[in-house]
């Protein structure tokens, strides 16, 4: 934009109107310019101004010209069509874009070379530190998990942290800048902070160093009362209600407020912190806590659900806080419920109770783990007849408020895939020789600080096949579903493996799930990056080949469903006789039969007479009562869940009966 120096028309203007300047040849303003609206404002330094025309629309429908309005200004560059009013103290060493608006505010100022949070290192997992993340304004779940878990790779973690330093110095600058359309209204102190497009600050207590990152899809929003030091948000979230946040990462859609408090701690997409306390987590996509006095400290979590009172220990008071606990997807934790770190949970699992066996359940996936007299007794694999599972996992997704198109996390929403079924499959064997090795008078068996009875395990054993033959088999038919000619070559051509990329173990990098090896691929590139490599744009190319993965998933997955079924089915897909697929087929519809028709059982106990209790205006008439429940919960039959459950399972047997036919005409 080209500036020029003030004319004598305008400049007799502007002191009519009640500004002030020590030197006004610092002031520059561009062609067209219109000083009528700007009045009683005090210009310190180089100060450049574009077009102040129009009008701005305030909240509550309020009409307002765009203008300058009693204000003190220092070594600004103001854009077209701004509304600047009431600023108690100054603004100093920002870029103002256009149509920004900034009302009733205590002071705006960039003092000295800043990075705006980029480049604060925050400790998540462990609170004594070791695992330190630098965030920056792109970081997403997955490059931090590297940062995080991958110590043991530490030239790659080096250069890593040497590319995010370069970035770093990419985007510092003297001047912090106000997005376009950006608005700030009845605000505190805003110092060192970088506002991004449309981004809407209201009431805000104090922000210092730090970054909003925000665009027109998606605006970012901080709120009432809001106290933020060395901070980062991503698009999209919002934090407000007196929340104090300090050493943090908020990821897109990540919503903060209701008096929470935050310290070191990264929220990835889609995560949700009420009342409650963080220190210390790395929060994958959708942890969520809603409740006060539930504190969530040095752990990793993503999907997970904190119910109210829950908390952990992170030290033994003997070497501080240096011990820290993993929380594997999907799992949650009831009211008053406690973990004594170090400890591992696996997937889906609910916790209840107090924990503090140091316990370590992650090859017993899907489980409940329970306080029994101040022992953990674990029941293996019984979620995976929750109704609740399932509705976790299909809410998920409808749940995702990011409405940037440039999504930084990557997630994995199904339920069973290569990760969480490797986990079934591990737990599967674990119990068969756990079963083995106990006595024929034996009651339950201990393994890793829990306790398993007899009937849990033998339920376990169960549930676990059931799940394997659900999942294994709704890849086969996914996959034959393709088929078109129904020759014996096509159907060979749909079970080959495409390439060999899938094989072995697959883990879930903070919401993505994916093969080991593809991580190591990714280490491996890192560690070979020479330092003239290491610019802010490898994070890009980094965070470009796990959507690259991502995108691959399917295929990926046909190679590990393969290799699990020669182990678990004994059959070797690829070459399958046409009745072995038909049989599978058939074992498929039979689990998917007996765990829905098991999760709609669990859905009745929500209509049982216990839960009608505290119904009905008067409880001693009882339909009086009944009448009241079934007004405000309805009936089982008509219950959306059941609905959904029920439509499904039909639509599934006329697949099965389908593929049967084909297969056995042929």
């Amino acid at each position: 934009m080209q500036y020029r120096n003030l004319t004598e028309l305008e400049l007799e203007k502007l002191q009519a109107n009640k500004c002030q300047c020590n030197n006004w040849t610092d002031v520059q303003v561009v062609d067209n310019f219109d000083a009528t609206n700007i009045c009683n404002v005090h210009f310190i330094g180089s100060v450049k101004l574009g077009q102040i025309n129009g009008t701005v629309t305030l909240p509550g429908n309020v009409q307002q010209k765009c203008g300058i309005y009693d204000a003190k200004i220092a070594n600004c560059t103001i854009g077209n069509n701004v509304y600047i009013q009431n600023v108690k103290t100054y603004i100093a060493n920002y870029i103002i874009n256009d149509n920004a608006v900034i009302l009733d505010i205590d002071l705006l100022l960039t003092e000295r070379v800043s990075s705006f949070g980029n480049g604060v290192e925050v400790s998540p997992v462990n609170e004594s530190g070791g695992r330190e993340v630098p965030i920056y304004d792109r970081l997403s779940a997955q490059i931090a998990y590297l940062i995080v878990l991958c110590r043991h790779r530490p030239l790659a973690i080096a250069n890593l942290l040497a590319m995010i330093k370069n970035y770093t110095k990419s985007v510092s600058s003297e001047f912090g800048t106000v997005g376009h359309n950006a608005s700030i209204i009845n605000c505190g102190t805003i110092k060192n902070i970088k506002i991004g497009d449309y981004a809407n600050l209201n009431g805000v207590a104090l922000l210092e160093n730090g970054s909003i990152n925000s665009c027109s899809a998606d605006p970012a929003i901080v709120g009432q009362g809001v106290i933020m030091r060395d901070f980062i948000m991503a698009s999209g979230s919002k934090v407000q209600d007196n929340t104090i946040v300090e050493k943090c990462f908020i990821g897109q859609g990540t919503i903060l407020g209701k008096q929470y408090s935050a310290e070191n701690s990264l929220f990835f997409a889609n995560c949700g912190g009420f009342h409650g306390e963080a220190c210390s987590i790395f929060a994958g996509p959708f942890t969520v806590t809603h409740h006060k006095s539930t504190l969530l400290i040095a752990g990793m979590f993503s999907f997970m659900n904190a119910g109210s009172g829950s908390n952990q220990s992170n030290h033994m008071y003997k070497l501080g806080p240096v011990h820290q606990g993993i929380v594997e997807r999907g799992s949650k934790t009831t009211s008053d419920s406690y973990m004594l770190w170090p400890a591992k949970v696996g997937v889906f699992t609910l916790v209840m109770g107090r924990h503090t066996a140091n316990s370590d359940t992650t090859d017993l996936p899907y489980s409940y783990m329970i306080e029994s007299k101040g022992e953990s007794i674990l029941v293996p694999g019984i979620n995976l007849r929750s109704v609740g599972t399932v509705r976790d996992a299909r809410k998920w997704p409808n749940r995702d408020k990011r409405r940037d198109p440039d999504q930084l996390d990557i997630i994995t929403y199904h339920l069973l895939n290569p990760y969480t079924a490797g986990k079934v499959l591990n737990g599967l064997n674990l119990l068969k020789k756990l079963k083995k090795n106990m006595g024929e008078t034996s009651q339950a068996v201990y393994y890793n600080g829990v306790k398993i009875n007899r009937s849990s395990l033998n339920n376990g054993l169960k549930f676990y096949e059931l799940a394997l033959d659900r999942y294994l088999g709704n890849s086969l038919v996914n996959r034959l579903r393709l088929i078109e000619g129904w020759t014996d070559q096509e159907i060979r051509e749909k079970l080959q493996r495409i390439n060999d990329i899938g094989r072995g173990t697959w883990t879930d990098i903070a919401g993505q799930v994916m093969p080991v090896d593809c991580i190591d691929q990714i280490l491996n590139r890192i560690e070979k990056t020479d330092k003239h490599g290491l610019e802010k744009t490898q994070l890009e190319q980094i965070s470009g080949e796990f959507r690259q993965i991502f995108d691959n998933y399917y295929d990926y997955e046909w190679v590990w469903v393969l290799q699990t079924a020669k182990k678990f089915w004994d059959i070797t897909l690829e070459n399958c006789k046409k009745t072995d697929l038909s049989q599978l087929v058939q074992r498929w519809i039979t689990a998917v039969g007996e765990l829905d028709n098991m999760r709609c059982n669990d859905v009745k106990k929500e209509f049982a007479g216990a839960s009608r209790i505290g119904y009905g205006a008067t409880d001693d008439v009882l339909s009086s009562r009944d009448h009241d429940f079934q007004s405000v919960r309805g009936d089982y039959e008509a219950n959306e869940v059941v609905v959904d459950i029920q439509t499904r399972l039909k639509n599934k047997q006329n697949t099965a009966l389908e593929l049967i036919e084909k297969l056995n005409s042929i």
